[in-house]
């Protein structure tokens, strides 16, 4: 990360199984982050490899909420960034950081050059630190399916 942007946070250990009943769904969403992130990583564009990292880290969220939803009030938080902070709270500064680059993502999907090369790779090897602290959470086995060498762009 480039030193005026907001750096990831480090790792929270909390680990809270999801309900068995909701565990397809959560798979479903984590299969589809660690999806997003083999794409982001061969993007030949920093703008599609930022974007695509940024959702995948939302599909990642979004399993949490999954995990761990419950009804929220008509005046409650909106964002998904906002609900995991709230659902989730050891993953509130992850939170934030990605609310943070929500901006910058649309942009990078506007086609806009909106980020760098270096603002891509470090987007997506956070997404991936994401995932991973994501499925120790949620005690789900860590899979390293994304592939290896140099990233394009």
């Amino acid at each position: 990360m480039t030193g005026t942007t907001k750096t990831a946070p480090q790792s929270a250990r909390a680990t809270v199984a999801p309900p068995r009943g909701r565990l397809p769904g959560v798979l479903d969403l984590l299969g589809a982050a660690r999806h997003g992130l083999a794409e982001a990583m061969v993007a030949p564009r920093p703008a599609e490899r930022y974007a695509q990292a940024h959702v995948a880290a939302l599909r990642t969220a979004a399993a949490v909420l999954a995990a761990r939803a419950r009804p929220v009030s008509p005046r409650g938080p909106r964002s998904a960034w906002a609900l995991l902070a709230q659902v989730a709270p050891e993953l509130g500064e992850w939170a934030g950081f990605f609310a943070a680059g929500a901006g910058k993502r649309a942009a990078a999907e506007a086609g806009l050059n909106a980020v760098t090369a270096r603002e891509a790779d470090d987007l997506l090897r956070d997404a991936e630190t994401f995932l991973a602290l994501v499925e120790t959470t949620l005690g789900v086995p860590h899979q390293t399916s994304l592939p290896l060498g140099r990233r394009a762009g």
